[in-house]
């Protein structure tokens, strides 16, 4: 086998890589037909995000949790396939063409974008605002589609960006959208996450936002995730139940008060929604 990458002699956190943790703590190693090595290859490709484009051998450690010995040989493997590009002069890694063709492939599949769009795009113009449409994965949203109606105000979001559910508007339309068994599942191993003494202003977070769903049909976040962004979302259930996505409409906050969120644009993205579920019949 040809000698492996060398790994970092210093390899100090990129951007925001320091606020993620233990990744791999999805794997479920008590699954006798889970195959480790692949969750756990996932979980290195899963570390690198917007803000932490970056990444060398102690970084990925210390963000799975994996021993570094595990991390070298994932990162070795994934290199040869074309997950991971090594860069030779900083000794770290960023995600190679290979991970780029993935998430084309699935984007590509998605007839959902292409029902959305204009729907979006719509109301992003009518309202100045941003709209997005996102999907979870893990205890993240990630962005499908976005839709840009104020040259002024201007999200620096992209697609496939991640966003936690807990401070948007996209993932507490999500949350607020599972069955009440799915709903314990996901708070039971979200708390496992979270520091103890942040766990029970966001689990009153997330009753407020079932509560807001249940009276309004759409969630709002309020300078959460951003001080300067006030939000509100809401859910799309498949025909089956078996799928959830969301879409938001985000905009300043001196522009979008929570008057105009409760009595226009929630609304709005109410009708959106539904014109976008009944035009797929509700299969996507």
């Amino acid at each position: 086998m040809p000698k492996a990458p060398p790994r970092p002699k210093r390899a100090p956190m990129a951007g925001s890589a320091r606020q993620t943790s233990h990744v791999v703590s999805e794997i479920d190693d008590a699954d006798p037909d889970f195959v480790s090595a692949v969750g756990r290859s996932f979980a290195i490709l899963r570390c690198f995000r917007q803000h932490a484009k970056v990444l060398g051998n102690k970084d990925l450690s210390l963000l799975t949790g994996l021993p570094k010995s595990t991390i070298a040989r994932l990162t070795y493997t994934l290199t040869k396939l074309g997950y991971l590009e090594f860069l030779a002069a900083t000794q770290k890694y960023v995600l190679g063409i290979g991970a780029l063709t993935l998430g084309q492939s699935y984007l590509s599949g998605l007839d959902v974008r292409e029902v959305a769009r204009p729907l979006m795009q719509e109301l992003a113009d009518a309202a100045g605002a941003t709209v997005v449409l996102g999907a979870p994965h893990g205890q993240d949203m990630v962005f499908l589609e976005i839709c840009h109606g104020n040259p002024v105000f201007m999200m620096r979001v992209a697609i496939g960006q991640r966003v936690p559910h807990g401070m948007t508007a996209l993932g507490r339309a999500y949350i607020a959208a599972l069955p009440p068994a799915e709903r314990e599942r996901y708070a039971r191993d979200y708390r496992r996450r979270v520091p103890p003494a942040e766990w029970s202003r966001l689990e009153a977070i997330g009753q407020q936002s079932i509560t807001d769903h249940a009276q309004h049909g759409f969630c709002f976040s309020l300078g959460d995730w951003s001080d300067e962004v006030f939000a509100a979302g809401v859910p799309m259930v498949s025909g089956d139940g078996s799928k959830i996505l969301a879409f938001s409409c985000s905009g300043p906050v001196h522009a979008m008060t929570r008057e105009r969120l409760l009595n226009d644009i929630g609304p709005r993205l109410i009708a959106l929604r539904d014109r976008v579920s009944a035009t797929l019949g509700g299969v996507f």
